[in-house]
């Protein structure tokens, strides 16, 4: 008995069927289809007692939109003039910014606001000082576009990428395409971005041994989280604007006068719900890394720390309008006081523990550096 190799007869069975009945036999090629690499998970390490992470379910982080999106962060391609990328503005030696009271654009123009800080913003619901924006991949593109920022259309920079032999491949192994498309570079971008996570500060060394601080951090600690009890409980109020872990309020989607003006030259907030209430509030920043992010506020007007605290401590303009409660209550001397009125001692202790936040790794971790 002929023992007949399956494969064998299965190849034969397929000519036949290929050629046909009464055909000559032949089999005719068959090109393979192209197999795309499917893309990897990226491994997120998410910092013990930190909210639940904003990821859009059509966005999921991967090895390769993330490494795709580091790229185009550096990529001044992405500028009309060729000599500015995202990284222009958010320096990782600044945790981020750029360290000017107004972010200068390609074409010299400063922009009305300062550089806020890309540091965390994994968990951010409110993006930009106002809050224009709800998610990374719709932010992205008003920088990239704005006349004062990169000055370039998305169309624009998606036909040079498209054009050069480094990208198509890049984006194929991302997003399984070699065709670049405006969504999928915001999309990459805002891969990168989410990983830019800060939880390595002294503060969180702190936070879980306690141990390690000063004792001017403790007391600096114990005044930022304090609402002031006038004439019976001290504090410095930081907490309810600027809340923990994640020191801001972009993630719970708040907004807030602290009193720097009594009319508005930028409306904040109000400018984008045209609401009354609304007028001269502003995202409260990340502290985390607050020490190298100078100079501070949406225009960039103090240049340091100590003029922020003296700012809260004695110069709240206490008839701004829509001030915030807790800067209008928060008088420690009553009834003579009429601001926060922090003594020396106190802000020099508050300004120790601000100083805690910095987190000496994120400036230097070569995963956020240029791949250039």
């Amino acid at each position: 008995m002929t023992i007949i190799n399956l494969r064998v007869l299965a190849f034969l069975l397929g000519g036949m069927l290929l050629g046909g009945c009464g055909g000559k036999g032949s089999i005719d090629p068959v090109t393979p289809t192209p197999v795309v690499p499917t893309p990897t998970a990226y491994a997120l390490t998410l910092p013990a007692g930190f909210p639940t992470p904003v990821i859009p379910a059509d966005n999921p982080l991967t090895n390769e939109g993330v490494a795709l999106g580091r790229m185009l962060f550096y990529e001044k391609a992405l500028s009309s003039t060729g000599i500015m990328s995202c990284s222009s503005c958010h320096q990782q030696s600044k945790s981020f910014t750029d360290g000017l009271p107004l972010a200068v654009g390609v074409d010299g123009v400063a922009n009305p606001r300062g550089t806020m800080s890309l540091v965390n913003v994994l968990w951010s619901t409110q993006l930009t000082w106002d809050g224009a924006f709800t998610t990374l991949e719709t932010q992205a593109q008003k920088p990239l576009e704005n006349t004062i920022e990169l000055h370039q259309p998305l169309a624009a920079s998606v036909a040079k990428l498209q054009a050069t032999t480094l990208y198509p491949p890049l984006f194929e192994a991302a997003f399984g395409t070699k065709t670049i498309t405006p969504a999928l570079t915001l999309k990459a971008l805002a891969q990168f971005e989410r990983t830019i996570i800060s939880s390595n500060s002294r503060y969180d060394k702190y936070v879980a041994t306690r141990a390690g601080f000063s004792a001017d951090e403790v007391a600096g600690l114990q005044l930022y989280t304090t609402h002031i009890a006038p004439g019976v409980v001290r504090g410095a109020e930081c907490f309810h604007c600027h809340t923990q872990p994640l020191m801001s309020s972009g993630y719970a989607g708040k907004f807030f006068n602290n009193g720097l003006d009594v009319t508005f030259a930028d409306p904040g907030r109000g400018g984008i719900t045209l609401l009354a209430v609304d007028q001269g509030k502003f995202i409260a920043p990340t502290l985390r890394n607050i020490a190298l992010t100078a100079p501070y506020m949406h225009d960039g007007r103090f240049k340091t720390l100590e003029e922020v605290l003296d700012h809260y401590s004695d110069h709240v303009q206490m008839a701004s309008p829509n001030l915030d409660p807790n800067l209008i209550q928060g008088i420690n001397d009553p009834p003579f006081g009429t601001h926060m009125d922090l003594t020396p001692t106190e802000k020099r202790q508050v300004l120790a523990f601000l100083k805690t936040l910095t987190d000496s790794t994120i400036i230097t971790d070569k995963r956020f550096s240029s791949p250039f």
